[in-house]
This record gives structure tokens, C-alpha cells and sequence, in this order.
């Protein structure tokens, strides 16, 4: 593992690994930042609860780009070097990016209401997800055979459904996957309270604490894939084969499961672990088999900058957008507007219909973290995380 913020050099990397990771950060970018929120694609959209939209793919398919990538960064070390080490870098990248995301959360509220802001933080979010995901993927790998790891995949994927279609729900009185009323939002109420719960729902949280159970088998399932595709005993062509064929029992596996069991990105249900970590299992096989393997490497640089920078743009991407919106614009009538909208309504509204211009925001947004990145790219700097 690398020591965290630092500005360094980068190694030798698996290139359709990055390339797949900045697809999705990408992807991740341009669903956050509409120049509308009031305005947008409908695949653009996250699915209103049960079904999934191409939206509700991009964070299961980063978390198992995490798993995928726990079994390259610690795959030659376990064994290597001490355990207790290993461990403690893990928890310290994991802690960062916790902090990161509570940092987020509490931003810019902390410097003018402190008191205010920690009262009422949301605690979850998808930097904390990742980094609990991160931190238990890294544990189980590096303390379990990769026979334990399968039977743990399975094994969260069952137990998870049991407890959500069986468990009575306390006050409720029967098990259900109602948006207010299932397991895991009456616990999210309970330990978290609902202070410290998204505030666009306040009573649940989609990135809360028993939905991050089936979020750790995401990351097991990348871990997995990412094991099978390292293996020097195979060849390039039987490993993409395999990883095709699992992606697409997966995919199977998930639209039965579905039937019972919906694929829902907001519960992170069991059907949808499988259902999306099959597409991002034949995602990855093809980046992996046109680009490390037949040596398709055209267009890919853009793609490969944000791979390589994903937690920094992330991370910044988020903030950018909060201290646009502090920086006011007077108007010539004596009202004022945030930059960033007053950016939005003087170079988009006029020329676009609504829909495009908040594409065109968002997409604009993305070109200039392109640029960016580039920079950095140029000049060999990653921030390590």
C-alpha cells in the first residue's frame, strides 16, 4: 500500500484497471454535478427505488474496483510482510478517507456554525463507504484463505436477505423494504439518529450501516475477480473467458434473485450485488482483454488520468462545487446569485433547452477536471489516499 497524500511518481500499473476506474469516476462526476438538479436525463437519474438505472451501476462498480485492486496492491506483500502492518496502513488510508468524507459533510458549515455542523453531520456517505469497504476487504484478504473469501461473499448475500425479508422490523412489526419502515432504516434512526442521516430523507440513509454489509461483498467481489485475473498459470484468453462467463451467471443469479428479492442500489440488496458486480466483472474482462492484452491502448489516456487521481477529483469535485456557491454575483437589479449559478444561467440556459444545459454543465465540469488531470498526469503526480 501507499503512504497517504503523498505526491509521487506512479508505478507500473495494470492500464485497463485505471482505465476502467476513470470510466466510472467519470461517470460518478457527471451524475453529481447537473447544471440542474431540476433538469436531467433520465439514465442520468438514480432509480426512484426497486430497478436500476445505468446511474445506480457507478458506485457498486468503484467499489469493486476496490476489491480489485486490494488484490493487486497487497497480493505480493501478504505473506511478505507482517500482518499487523499491512493492517495498520489499511486502517490509516481507511481513516483519511472517512475523514474526507465527514469533511464533506460538515463543509462550509464547520467554519461558520461549528456547533450547528456537528450536530447535525451527516455521518454516511460514499467516501465513508468506501472506506469501510475498503478497510474490512483489506482485512479479509489479508487474513483469510480465498476459499473463506468465497464462502464470505455468499454468506453476507444470504444472511443479508434473511435479516431484510425476515427480521421484524421494531415498531414496524413485520420485515419489509419500504424506503422508511425496513431493518436497516429503523437501524440507521436508532444508532445514528436522524440528526445525522441524509438530509434529502432524514428517516434513512442509502449509504447506512446495514447496507454496507452487502457493500463488502461488492468489495469481495472484485477482490475475487481481481485474484483470478492475476493467476500466472492461466492463460490471458481461458481468465477472460471465466471472467465473462461468471459475469454473466451473476447477472442471471441477479434477475432471479430479483423476483423475490429486488435489485435496489439505495437497500445495496443481495440481487443487486450480483446483478452489478456480473456487468462490472464483463466491464472489466473487455477493457482488460482489448487494452492489457490485444494492446488497444488508443483514447484511453483520457480515461487513465482520472483513473489514476480517482479519490483526489472525487474529493475535489465535491468541494469545488460548495465554495462556487459561497462566492456571490451581484445583479444589476440588486440581487444577487451564487457563481455557480450565475455562471450556469450566463453561458447555458440562454443556449440550450433546460435538459441540455444541464448537460452541458455537467459535461463542461468534466473537461475541466480533464484538463487538470492531465496537468498532473503530464507531470507524473498522483495523490496517493
Amino acid at each position: 500500500m501507499n503512504e497517504p497524500l503523498i505526491l509521487q511518481k506512479s508505478p507500473a500499473r495494470l492500464l485497463s484497471l485505471d482505465v476502467f476506474r476513470g470510466l466510472t469516476v467519470a461517470a460518478m462526476i457527471l451524475v453529481n454535478n447537473p447544471g440542474s438538479w431540476s433538469h436531467i436525463y433520465a439514465p442520468l437519474k438514480h432509480a426512484e427505488w426497486h430497478g436500476c438505472t445505468p446511474t445506480d451501476l457507478i458506485f457498486p462498480f468503484f467499489l469493486f474496483i476496490v476489491g480489485v485492486s486490494i488484490s493487486y496492491a497487497l497480493g505480493s506483500k501478504k505473506g511478505n510482510v507482517k500482518d499487523s502492518k499491512l493492517l495498520i496502513t489499511a486502517a490509516k488510508r481507511a481513516l483519511i478517507l472517512f475523514g474526507l468524507g465527514l469533511f464533506l459533510n460538515l463543509f462550509p458549515k464547520i467554519f461558520t456554525e461549528p456547533i450547528e455542523a456537528l450536530s447535525t453531520v451527516r455521518i454516511p456517505g460514499v467516501l465513508q463507504r468506501i472506506a469501510v469497504v475498503f478497510f474490512i476487504t483489506a482485512l479479509i484478504f489479508i487474513k483469510t484463505s480465498q476459499k473463506t473469501q468465497v464462502r464470505l461473499f455468499f454468506g453476507i448475500l444470504i444472511s443479508y436477505w434473511l435479516l431484510m425479508t425476515f427480521v421484524p422490523v421494531p415498531g414496524v412489526g413485520y420485515a419489509n423494504l419500504e424506503k422508511e419502515t425496513n431493518l436497516g432504516a429503523w437501524l440507521d434512526r436508532t444508532v445514528l439518529t436522524e440528526a445525522h442521516l441524509w438530509k434529502s430523507a432524514k428517516t434513512w440513509d442509502p449509504e447506512g450501516i446495514l447496507s454496507t454489509l452487502p457493500a463488502v461483498a461488492t468489495g469481495l467481489f472484485g477482490l475475487l475477480i481481481g485474484t483470478w485475473l492475476k493467476r500466472k498459470d492461466k492463460d490471458e484468453a481461458v481468465k477472460i473467458s471465466w471472467m465473462f462467463s461468471i459475469g454473466t451467471l451473476a447477472i442471471v443469479l441477479g434477475l432471479i434473485w430479483d423476483l423475490f428479492f429486488p435489485i435496489n442500489k439505495a437497500l445495496w440488496t443481495s440481487s443487486f450485488v450480483l446483478y452489478a458486480g456480473g456487468l462490472a466483472t464483463i466491464g472489466l474482462a473487455l477493457c482488460y482483454w482489448l487494452i492489457d492484452v490485444q494492446g488497444y491502448k488508443k483514447g484511453t489516456t483520457p480515461f487513465v488520468v482520472y483513473g489514476v487521481n480517482a479519490i483526489t477529483v472525487f474529493f475535489l469535485s465535491g468541494l469545488i462545487p460548495r465554495i462556487l456557491s459561497m462566492i456571490k454575483v451581484n445583479m444589476p437589479d440588486g440581487t444577487s446569485l451564487s457563481s455557480r449559478v450565475w455562471m450556469y444561467e450566463t453561458f447555458y440556459t440562454p443556449y440550450f433547452s433546460p435538459i441540455n444545459a444541464s448537460l452541458a454543465g455537467a459535461v463542461t465540469f468534466i473537461l475541466i477536471w480533464l484538463l487538470i488531470l492531465w496537468l498532473m498526469f503530464k507531470k507524473n503526480i498522483i495523490v496517493k489516499v
